[in-house]
C-alpha cells in the first residue's frame, strides 16, 4: 500500500512539472551574464583591473538592449538561472587562466542543434578575436554547464569571449566589448531566422 501510494505522489509530481514546464511561456532569447550576483563560489576571473563579472554585465546588457531594440523579446537572466523557455539562450562569460596568456575565446553548448549554432558563431568571432581558440566544450563547465538543465532553448550557447587574465588579451578586449555586443546580437537576429 505505501509503495502504490510512493509512485502515485511521484506519477503526480512529474505530471506536475511537466504541465508546468509546457506551460511557461517561450521567450526568444535568454541572455545571461555569466558570475552575476554571486557574493561568494564562483564569483568570476578577476585581477587587479578587472573583474570578469563586469565585463559579463556589460556584454549581456548591451546585447539584450540591441535585441529589444529590435522587437525581439529578451530575458536577461544573472547566474542564478530558475526554470524558463527560450529559442536561444546564451550565457556571457570571458575566461581566466592561472597559467596567464594560456586560454582565449571558446564556446560550451549542450546539443547537435547547438553545436550547428556554436560553428556559425565561431565563424564570425574568429575573423574578429585574433588570439588562442580552444576546442569546443573543451572544460567540464563547458560541457555541463548548471544553465542547460535550467533553461530549455532550441539554441544554447555558454561563450568565452577571451582571456581576461592575459593583459595583452584584455587591453585588445576593453575597447571593444560594445563592438563583441553587437557582434552576438546580429548572430542571434540571425539564427533567430532559422529556429520555427
Amino acid at each position: 500500500m505505501n509503495i502504490q501510494r510512493i509512485f502515485l505522489f511521484f506519477t503526480l509530481l512529474i505530471i506536475a512539472l511537466w504541465v508546468m514546464f509546457f506551460s511557461l511561456k517561450k521567450v526568444d532569447v535568454i541572455i545571461q551574464a555569466g558570475h552575476e550576483g554571486l557574493h561568494s563560489g564562483n564569483t568570476g576571473a578577476q585581477t587587479k583591473l578587472y573583474r570578469e563579472v563586469d565585463w559579463n554585465v556589460k556584454v549581456a546588457n548591451r546585447v539584450a538592449e540591441i535585441l529589444r531594440k529590435r522587437g525581439i523579446s529578451v530575458v536577461r537572466m544573472g547566474a542564478n538561472t530558475h526554470l524558463s523557455r527560450a529559442k536561444i539562450a546564451i550565457a556571457i562569460h570571458f575566461d581566466g587562466s592561472k597559467r596567464i596568456c594560456h586560454s582565449g575565446a571558446s564556446v560550451g553548448y549542450p546539443n547537435n542543434n547547438s553545436k550547428a549554432f556554436a560553428q556559425r558563431w565561431k565563424r564570425v568571432y574568429k575573423k574578429y578575436f585574433p588570439f588562442k581558440w580552444h576546442k569546443d566544450n573543451f572544460t567540464p563547465a563547458l560541457r555541463h554547464y548548471y544553465g542547460y538543465y535550467w533553461i530549455r532553448a532550441d539554441r544554447f550557447l555558454l561563450l568565452e569571449l577571451g582571456e581576461i587574465t592575459c593583459a595583452k588579451q584584455a587591453k585588445w578586449l576593453k575597447p571593444r566589448l560594445d563592438k563583441i555586443a553587437q557582434m552576438i546580437a546580429d548572430t542571434i537576429r540571425k539564427e533567430l531566422w532559422t529556429i520555427k
